[in-house]
Formats: C-alpha cells, structure tokens, sequence
C-alpha cells in the first residue's frame, strides 16, 4: 500500500536562517547570564536593538523578527513569569504595547497583530525572561515560500529598523 503524501501544515515548519540566527538556534549566544539583562546593562557582549526604556521596561526591536516591525517589550527587573511582574512592570509593558500599536497603525497601515508571552520551558520561548512579542501582520503576507515550503523568511536588516523605530517612537504622540 503506498503512503500518502504528507500534509506540509502537519510537518513542522522550516525556517530559511540567516547565518547569524543559524548560529544562535545551535547555542551560539553572548556568554552572559541573561541575554535580556544584558541589554539592559549595555553589555557589550549582548547586541541592543533598545527603541525606549521606561522607569521599569525596555521596548526593543527583535534580532530575529518573525516580521518587519516585530518589537518586544520586557521589564528591567529579571523576571521569569508572568505572576511576578510589579503592577508598575505590568502597566508600561500595557502602555508600550498601546503605543507600538498605535504608531503601526498610523505609519504603516498595520491591521492586524498577534501579541503574546511565551510562558515556561515548553512554550518554544529561547530566553528565560519574561517578554511581550508585539507582531505587526500585513495582508497577504503569505507568500510562495509559506504554502509550498512551510518556510518564511523577512528581509530586514534589525539595526536600520531600530534607527527608524527610535525617530518615529520618539515623535509619536499617539494623535
């Protein structure tokens, strides 16, 4: 009896890496305890994509969007789960988030998001400290490579996105 062919949504997805983030999903990471922390400190070791900081938050770029315009947002304080950030950490991740949003919309014509924490070891989160994705979603992103493939790759470089998030974040007044 043959096989059937294989549902490609069944299979897990494959990336299409640029070399760097290769290197990071084999374990290639800055030597520091907290990659997060480490932003947060300037560790030199630690690339910082930072767009703003808050009393309690940094609001960062992510080095390996998903999409263009993929922000996260995570507090100072090394925190692990969610039931342990401060009602201060908890309401400017809020405020930032809102604000993120309000400036794709506005700027980019984003109309759709997806936001979310990955909470625990067996959330597919890589670092251990807690951090909100905020994830701009375009219409008809899907292209040939998501339907035949199972793949997506984003053509960005991250440090341009970041001076071009810092002008905007910092002249938006949310009008």
């Amino acid at each position: 009896m043959e096989k059937p062919d294989p549902d490609p949504w069944e299979e897990p997805r494959k990336n299409l890496f640029s070399i760097h983030k290769l290197e990071y999903a084999r374990g290639k990471r800055p030597d520091v305890d907290c990659i997060l922390c480490g932003i947060c400190r300037k560790d030199p070791e630690v690339p910082n994509l930072t767009v703003s900081e808050t009393e309690h938050t940094v609001v960062s770029v992510n080095l390996y969007p998903y999409n263009p315009g993929h922000l996260i947002i995570f507090p100072k304080r090394h925190v692990l789960s969610y039931e342990e950030l401060s009602d201060e950490e908890a309401l400017e991740i809020h405020r930032g988030t809102g604000k993120a949003i309000s400036i794709l919309k506005k700027l980019w014509n984003v109309q759709g998001f997806n936001l979310g924490y990955n909470l625990g070891k067996n959330s597919g989160g890589s670092i251990p400290h807690i951090h909100q994705h905020i994830v701009p979603r375009f219409p008809n992103e899907a292209g040939f490579l998501d339907v035949l493939a199972n793949s997506r790759i984003v053509i960005y470089e991250p440090y341009e996105m970041q001076k071009e998030w810092i002008r905007i974040w910092n002249e938006f007044s949310g009008s």
